[in-house]
């Protein structure tokens, strides 16, 4: 996605983007793979789809409240400058 590749750019440099971005690509592909196989087994152990997808609700809200912690007051690396 172009904003994800700008922002790995702007915060790791252009010459590091390629391979960090690889790195996010890769992360979430695995993320998604075991978001498949937890609703594949919840379905399998408990005939329904509900406890995978509280489960997913409940890192949803950890996301979003992870992302309050972010210092956005940080200034810029040496990268961006």
């Amino acid at each position: 996605m172009p904003p994800t590749v700008k922002l790995t750019a702007q915060r790791f440099g252009p010459e590091k983007a390629n391979i960090v971005f690889g790195w996010i690509f890769a992360g979430h592909q695995l993320g998604a793979a075991s978001a498949a196989l937890a609703g594949g087994l919840s379905r399998t152990a408990w005939q329904s789809y509900m406890p995978a997808f509280i489960a997913a609700g409940v890192l949803c809200l950890i996301g979003a409240a992870l992302v309050l912690l972010i210092n956005r007051g940080r200034t810029p690396s040496l990268a961006t400058a």
